[in-house]
């Protein structure tokens, strides 16, 4: 999952975001499989929404994931499949549509490849620009998103950091984009719990 100018196949990433072997796997060699689990990555443990490409993958019997085969699916069958228990999500079936549509945008605009979001992106801006325009991702989750590509995967055109806003910080733990186990996993639980708290405080 590497930035342009690479001629070999990628290597697959070192991913520990599920804190589940396989999950990790999937999200460390499949770019859709990641732009999925931070799609879940909202009112639910984030292992949980990084553990749910994995899950999805399983229940369609494959080894990974195809976004014209999701998007082509049956919403209403695609829907089930993520209620099935344990459901892929707390909000299964409003998720799986959001999954369907995600899968739908990269089939109209980048031919179903995720990884044609960032291969030829000339600057983090440019590239930013391009996370934010997918359904389902705003302005904080395109920024994580573009940390965790820069932090974990390897992409790292001109800017990045910047353009990921505090997000792109070294040595920070504040998001996905920071967990490499599940040390930093609870350094930025905290860092989450200590946000809450200074909310109920104001």
């Amino acid at each position: 999952m590497t930035n342009a100018g690479m001629t070999d196949a990628p290597k697959p990433a070192d991913i520990h975001l599920a804190q589940e072997p396989q999950a990790d796997a999937l999200l460390g060699r499949s770019p859709l499989a990641a732009l999925v689990g931070m799609l879940l990555d909202q009112q639910v443990p984030m292992e949980k929404a990084f553990s749910g490409p994995y899950v999805i993958a399983e229940r369609l019997h494959t080894d990974d994931l195809d976004a014209h085969d999701i998007a082509a699916r049956d919403p209403e069958q695609f829907a089930e499949l993520m209620k099935e228990k344990p459901a892929v999500h707390r909000y299964p079936g409003s998720m799986a549509g959001r999954v369907q549509k995600l899968c739908q945008y990269l089939v109209d605009e980048y031919g179903g490849e995720a990884e044609a979001i960032w291969r030829d992106a000339s600057s983090g801006a440019e590239l930013l620009a391009r996370l934010k325009a997918l359904p389902g991702y705003g302005d904080q989750k395109a920024q994580i998103f573009l940390a965790l590509l820069g932090k974990q995967y390897g992409v790292t055109p001109k800017g990045w950091r910047e353009a990921a806003g505090v997000y792109g910080e070294q040595g920070a733990f504040r998001s996905a984009a920071d967990i490499t186990g599940p040390e930093t996993l609870a350094k930025v639980r905290a860092y989450k719990q200590e946000l809450k708290a200074a909310a109920k405080k104001k």
